[in-house]
């Protein structure tokens, strides 16, 4: 944890309530996001209870499972959970707007420009916790293998036709969250948590509730006050005043609530079987009222984490970030239409190394731009050594030697910061000109302590330096000894062209066998 950071806590800790640890947002926030509140059964992993979502917090859409065991009653559920969440993604699928991507040409290996279409907007859903974004790529594994009934018409439980088609976006989005950077699919405690300290633990944060309670603590209590409340506090009953946020139910409502109101629905299903009643109708309804109680508490504290998240101004490389998300959902898109398999249950050795270094990249580039972006973040970076701001106190024109001389100014610039620079000089610092990386050199250290830096680019092809590029006297300005875009990571082969060393061309007979059929992999 960064030593600001915990600072921080220790500071929310003394003024009983959170302390912001960024001055922007620095995540996108769509104007409709998807808010998902699920809800699962304790023993059974990825057997769904019910679910709470929508685009208009006052119209939330209800789904409940009466007998969570019943085959058909799941995949009534997840019918009408697919139905209402594709209609969603689909509303973003075709508004595209014409694009450039780069790719590699096969014949020369060099890098082109080539055009393309890539959607205008992209879809946003955001879950209560963590836990929720772990549930989401559950749901995905088990849904997007099975067959429908036109795939497989002897298949005796065929799937709904869109059921394997949100297995495949749910699996998509739960991998793009694992993109640092990335807001396809957020969990409310993650957001916040990234713009606000508390003084508790990271895992404590994960409870919503209790995270809300630290960053506006009602009149009369601290933070730890009141999340020591809503984390705890019970009814006459022995119920939580205050449900977890899921998808994990809480075992005393499961054990005194949940359990005998579904054998009082199984009996009344029964007896109407002989008889032709309608018991099982209001049993149904009882157990809707339950699981409702549990989801809404979560559903109001998400929409209260977006509205939180609102009050923050976008960093202004946030929506590079997004466009990147657009594209994933654009070739994701592309994919799904073009009649591709879906995602395999584990990735090949090509596949995975590239995904790990899509990864390390992404969490360089974020770091360097969320530093950019905002000055809290940025002071972080200058208190390790690994930035430092200053005022420019001096400039000297200077050329390099060769038959076309190039500007090569001297720039000396007061600090009170202590950058980890080599007193012998040779290392190379950065700072942002009109959203560009301009390097310098670090030369010398003066004997006041100021530091002599050379520029090196940027600044036009003349023998004088472009207006703007070089700084003048008084100027102040924040230099990084971090480069501001990470560099692209070692080329790997083809799928086809995988070593042997490492499970050979898929299919192959060096090929090691598809994992074997786990609990996760069906509900």
């Amino acid at each position: 944890m960064p030593l600001l950071s915990t600072l921080a806590r220790l500071e929310a800790v003394r003024a009983g309530r959170a302390q912001p640890l960024a001055t922007v947002r620095h995540r996108h926030l769509s104007a409709e996001p998807l808010v998902f509140v699920p809800l699962t059964t304790a023993g059974e992993a990825g057997a769904p209870l019910g679910a709470m979502l929508g685009t208009n917090r006052h119209e939330p859409r209800i789904f409940v499972i009466p007998q969570p065991r019943d085959r058909d009653l799941r995949w009534r559920f997840l019918a009408d959970l697919a139905v209402h969440v594709m209609a969603y993604v689909d509303a973003y699928a075709d508004v595209v707007e014409p694009a450039e991507r780069t790719e590699t040409d096969p014949e020369t290996g060099r890098k082109v420009k080539v055009e393309a279409e890539l959607c205008v907007d992209a879809p946003q859903i955001v879950v209560p916790s963590r836990a929720g974004v772990e549930y989401v790529r559950l749901l995905g594994r088990s849904m997007r293998f099975r067959r429908t009934a036109e795939e497989d018409p002897e298949n005796p439980y065929p799937a709904p036709t869109q059921v394997p088609l949100l297995g495949r976006w749910f699996t998509h989005l739960a991998e793009r969250s694992r993109v640092p950077g990335s807001s396809m699919l957020l969990s409310a405690t993650d957001l916040l948590g990234r713009h606000w300290a508390t003084g508790q633990s990271n895992l404590e944060d994960q409870h919503l509730g209790a995270l809300l309670g630290w960053i506006d603590p009602p009149e009369g209590l601290s933070g730890a006050e009141f999340a020591l409340r809503v984390e705890l506090a019970r009814d006459a009953d022995g119920q939580l005043e205050v449900p977890p946020a899921g998808p994990a139910t809480d075992p005393a409502f499961d054990n005194k609530l949940l359990a005998p109101a579904i054998a009082k629905f199984d009996a009344a299903r029964a007896a109407d079987a002989d008889d032709g009643g309608d018991t099982a109708r209001f049993a149904e309804r009882a157990i809707r009222r339950l699981v409702l109680s549990q989801m809404e508490t979560a559903w109001w504290q998400t929409w209260a984490a977006v509205d939180l998240m609102r009050t923050l101004p976008p960093g202004e490389r946030t929506e590079e970030r997004w466009t990147r998300d657009r594209w994933s959902f654009t070739g994701h898109r592309d994919r799904v239409r073009a009649g591709e398999p879906p995602q395999p249950r584990r990735d090949d050795a090509v596949t995975a190394a590239q995904k790990l270094a899509t990864r390390e990249t992404e969490q360089v580039r974020l770091d360097a731009q969320e530093a950019l972006d905002d000055p809290l973040v940025m002071a972080g970076r200058r208190f390790t050594g690994e930035a430092f701001a200053g005022e420019v106190t001096e400039v000297l024109m200077e050329w390099s030697e060769g038959k076309r001389p190039r500007p090569r100014p001297l720039v000396t610039v007061a600090t009170e910061d202590r950058p980890q620079l080599a007193d012998a000089g040779g290392g190379k610092v950065f700072r942002s000109l009109d959203g560009r990386q301009q390097a310098f050199e670090f030369v010398r250290y003066e004997e006041d302590g100021q530091l002599v830096l050379r520029v090196l680019d940027k600044m036009g092809a003349g023998r004088e330096p472009v207006a703007g590029s070089v700084p003048e006297k008084g100027d102040r300005d924040c230099w990084t000894l971090f480069e501001h875009d990470a560099r692209g990571g070692p080329k790997l082969p083809d799928p086809e062209h995988t070593p042997w060393t490492h499970g050979g061309p898929p299919g192959s007979a060096t090929a090691p066998a598809l994992d074997a059929v786990t609990d996760e992999d069906l509900l």
